[in-house]
């Protein structure tokens, strides 16, 4: 046998990326982590449900091991992983992860504290009558069905969903380019919006959004957000919900009180919830706290016990929110696939729209299944009434004919079903009583027949069933049942108002630093404090042994204090959290995530609406706005671009009306200061080329009032005229006397 070589093609390696990129990326959309609009599953759980359903775990039988279900899912539907399909079924399971759970899981499946399930040869499952509802007319062409992946078997397109599990029961995803974050709804809600849509599909978002009052987490809490807020994000289709945790003054003894926590936000976890509050405190931000623990059984209870009986409650509560997971922000990003195809964010009434959608059409499949199912019976049970007319000459013709079927088919003209179904009755149904069941079932289907095929010539009698059916999951799963009371509360607008100004005040008072002196000082090596009062530097100055100053300036308590580095970012401090004067400070990479290799190249005191001028040893520079460049975490902020072997090398605010460059070969040039363009971030203009030295500092000043350099001597306009040309000009060495550090005077170094 010749063994043929592999065909070898040259390709484009950007070509060839692009291609299996795409279809990594349509799979990674399609196929994992978007829900469809129409019953609000992924691949995997749509894959689960019906596994369980083969396997017939239905909400009244046995419980079966979870990896007896995992192994046949896996081995027929879902070859991705049997953990991956056990999480999926966990959470599924989960009653504090999801709101209506489609999972009635046995044995330890995790906890709010965090605590994984135990593994799947230890649980049991079994299907909730919540997933039976979304299988519903399965069986009855009610979905589109394709080949599995190793075409062997069937699977469904998508599920029946006799309920929106989409918004009931939320979903989350992360795609190649995109994501989603649906929270959870309460399935009462959303049964009367959708029927005030079938009823009037043109009513508009407001409509909606009376009926839907926004989510309800299986956990509870309290959504403290706006009702505008609210239509707003789920018209938009995106936005988030501010939610807290539930909780009550509980009296004690003599005055004594403490705060009891009963509900946590959504997805919390209650341990890491704990640990961080008692974090919090060690740190001593929690002034006004005590103690906490947790006496959780079934239920939540964590305790908070105040520093003293004076302490409101309700500015202790204020703190915590702001400081820990006692309030989160949970997102919305209501991205899912229009009919399992098209990923495009959906505002909620369009979901909704969706849904319906999907539900008449499979109101009208399972109608047609039906028609079809009872024409054929009723050509049997015609052929039946038929025997019954003549059942003499039917027997004789059974006992006395080699072939009875074509002569049964030519004396009373029936069909062939009709012939079989005849010679393959019973005996014993050949009697009277029988005769009068068939046709009353024969009329029963009859009339039956008649009801469907109005009702799918009419789009009236349609939604009027489809009403009917929303209803009966209503009575199942609405408000009034356990499982279907509204579990979450959503703040009337009043309480928001009052709690935000309640927030602010408490803000206020956390932020409340007075404004006292202080001496910042940093030395070579990074060494980072703060001397009270403004202090002159002095030789008496101590620091680490082989240290010395570096930066030295007045501030005060309540001012930002900016750093630039050699990276060109730009790091903003705190000057309240600055470590004390006593001893040598801390090192200053304890404050920001200064890289190994990057130097600071300035710092100073933020001055709101300044405008710096900040250069490279390339001799590029720019302007930009003191306030743009401010950084809120410790990563800093990147603002000037520099190219491997090029460092930024200077900052100073502009003041002025010229812009005087030096570069370490003592060249010196002046141009007008217009000549700078201004950017919020980026590599700038040549200010001074160079063809074997690099930038050594960059300033602006008046032209009239004069150059200062690092020595404190002012150079006149009459002795700099030589100096005065264009940008990016490679300049003529300083002037006679000039600072030989090749530095001007620092304005912010005060």
């Amino acid at each position: 046998m010749v063994a043929v070589p592999d065909e070898i093609r040259s390709e484009p390696l950007s070509k060839a990326l692009a291609e299996r990129y795409l279809a990594y990326a349509l799979s990674t959309i399609t196929q994992r982590a978007l829900p469809d609009a129409r019953d609000g599953l992924k691949p995997v759980h749509r894959r689960i449900l019906y596994g369980m359903r083969l396997l017939r775990l239905d909400p009244d039988s046995a419980f079966k091991k979870s990896a007896k279900v995992v192994g046949d899912v896996m081995g027929s539907f879902h070859p991705h992983g049997d953990q991956a399909i056990y999480d999926a079924l966990v959470r599924l399971a989960q009653d504090f992860s999801v709101r209506y759970p489609l999972v009635d899981g046995q044995g330890n499946f995790g906890n709010v504290d965090g605590d994984n399930a135990a593994a799947m040869r230890y649980t049991e499952s079994r299907m909730t009558d919540a997933a039976a509802a979304l299988l519903e007319g399965l069986d009855e062409d009610a979905v589109d069905f394709r080949t599995t992946y190793d075409g062997e078997t069937r699977e469904p397109v998508v599920l029946p969903a006799a309920f929106p599990n989409l918004l009931a029961n939320g979903a989350n995803g992360i795609a190649v380019g995109m994501a989603t974050s649906i929270p959870p709804h309460n399935l009462g809600e959303l049964v009367a919006a959708a029927i005030a849509l079938i009823e009037n599909p043109n009513v508009q978002d407001r409509t909606v959004f009376k009926h839907v009052r926004g989510p309800d987490f299986p956990t509870g809490g309290i959504v403290v957000e706006d009702p505008a807020s609210i239509a707003e994000a789920y018209q938009a289709g995106k936005g988030s919900f501010r939610l807290r945790a539930r909780w009550e003054k509980e009296e004690g003894q003599r005055g004594a009180w403490q705060v009891v926590v009963t509900e946590i936000p959504y997805q919390v976890q209650k341990s890491r919830l704990i640990e961080r509050i008692a974090e919090l405190m060690e740190q001593k931000k929690l002034p006004l706290l005590d103690d906490i623990h947790d006496e959780s059984a079934e239920d939540i209870r964590i305790v908070l016990t105040p520093k003293t009986r004076t302490v409101d409650p309700e500015i202790l509560m204020e703190q915590l929110f702001r400081s820990s997971d006692l309030e989160v922000r949970v997102p919305l990003n209501m991205n899912v696939l229009d009919r399992g195809l098209v990923p495009r964010v959906m505002s909620l009434r369009e979901m909704l729209v969706a849904f319906i959608s999907h539900r008449r059409e499979v109101l009208e499949r399972r109608s047609r299944h039906r028609l079809e199912k009872i024409a054929a019976r009723l050509e049997v049970l015609e052929g039946y009434l038929a025997v019954y007319l003549n059942l003499d000459k039917v027997i004789r013709i059974i006992r006395t004919e080699d072939e009875p079927k074509p002569v049964l088919m030519k004396a009373f003209k029936l069909t062939e079903t009709q012939a079989d179904a005849i010679l393959n009755m019973r005996l014993r149904s050949l009697r009277k009583l029988e005769e009068m069941e068939i046709r009353g079932e024969h009329a029963s289907l009859t009339r039956e027949q008649k009801e469907l095929t109005r009702m799918l010539g009419s789009e009236k009698l349609k939604s009027e069933k489809l009403i009917a059916e929303l209803r009966a999951i209503d009575a199942r799963f609405g408000l009034k049942t356990e499982i279907g009371r509204r579990r979450t509360e959503i703040a009337k607008a009043a309480a928001v108002a009052e709690m935000t100004a309640l927030a602010e005040h408490v803000e206020e008072r956390a932020n409340a630093v007075p404004q006292e002196p202080i001496t910042v000082v940093c030395s070579a090596k990074g060494w980072l404090r703060a001397l009270k009062g403004h202090q002159e530097q002095s030789k008496d100055d101590k620091y680490r042994e082989g240290d010395k100053a570096r930066f030295w300036f007045h501030a005060q308590t309540t001012d930002r204090i900016m750093l630039l580095a050699t990276d060109g970012r730009f790091y903003t401090l705190d000057a309240t959290r600055l470590p004390g004067g006593r001893g040598n400070g801390e090192a200053i990479r304890t404050f920001i995530d200064l890289p190994p290799e990057a130097d600071i190249v300035t710092m100073f005191v933020h001055v709101p609406g300044r405008k710096l001028l900040v250069a490279a040893t390339s001799g590029h520079g720019f302007i930009t706005g003191e306030d743009d460049a401010i950084a809120m975490t410790r990563k800093g902020k990147a603002v000037m671009n520099v190219k491997p072997g090029v460092e930024a090398a200077s900052c100073h605010g502009v003041d002025g009306d010229h812009v005087a460059v030096i570069g370490r070969n003592h060249k010196l040039v002046i141009f007008p200061i217009a000549e700078v363009p201004e950017m919020a971030k980026g590599q700038g203009v040549y200010l001074q080329r160079y063809s074997n030295s690099e930038l050594a500092d960059a300033i602006a000043f008046h032209w009239k009032t004069g150059l200062k350099d690092a020595n404190g001597r002012t150079f006149t306009p009459s002795e700099l005229k030589e100096w005065k040309g264009a940008r990016a000009q490679a300049g003529r060495l300083a002037p006679r006397g000039f600072a030989k550090t090749d530095r001007f005077a620092d304005p912010q170094q005060g």
